[in-house]
């Protein structure tokens, strides 16, 4: 038991997050793709099937592959545990939710003839947030500036490649990262209660 008490579950979000994608990646090869394909990407569909508003929030935690699901858990795992003691858990869950459901709803609109899974969008987010985090109240940081142009302005130059990835996402989810970090920014940031809470060691 002393053994384990050495592991700190140190950013709650962040870790749940990778483990229910890993977990979906899972399901889909056990299920031959079914639930992939019904639960984890999003797509046009007509609103009154209910599961149009689960592949909403449910397509950031699909993945198509293994490479897939690293290349994004990977920047996830990076910058997600400087984010959550940032801001909190409870925040950074939002913004993810937020994300998630925005890039989905423009995607649909945008592309009514293809499907999005991946935490991409998220992973953009999550970039464009950490390029911020550091600002003064008022001021724009040089990071944040050549961070969206060099990672957005790339996705913007190849938004309509035909190379199965999805520009659109990152752009959206990039968009979302810089509102959020600069209306946090300006607002002072989240108060000392507001953070993440730690669990006790043991667990």
């Amino acid at each position: 038991m002393k053994f384990l008490r050495r592991f700190h579950y140190n950013a709650p979000v962040t870790l749940t997050f990778s483990l229910v994608c890993l977990l979906a990646l899972g399901l889909g090869r056990i299920t031959s793709g079914w639930t992939t394909e019904h639960l984890f990407m999003t797509y046009r569909a007509p609103l009154t099937n209910p599961l149009m508003y689960i592949r909403l929030f449910g397509h950031a935690i699909g993945h198509a592959s293994w490479q897939h699901f690293l290349g994004n858990i990977l920047y996830i795992l990076m910058l997600g545990p400087m984010l959550e003691e940032k801001y909190g858990s409870k925040l950074i869950l939002e913004m993810m939710c937020l994300t998630a459901l925005v890039t989905g709803i423009i995607f649909n609109i945008a592309f009514p003839g293809s499907a999005l899974l991946g935490a991409s969008g998220i992973v953009f987010m999550f970039i464009i947030l950490a390029s911020i985090t550091n600002s003064e109240k008022g001021r724009i940081p040089i990071t944040f500036i050549l961070i969206c142009v060099l990672y957005l302005g790339n996705e913007i130059v190849n938004i309509f490649r035909d190379d199965n990835i999805s520009q659109l996402a990152h752009i959206v989810g990039g968009a979302c990262g810089g509102f959020f970090g600069l209306f946090l920014a300006n607002t002072g940031g989240i108060k000392d209660e507001e953070k993440s809470f730690n669990p006790p060691s043991e667990y």
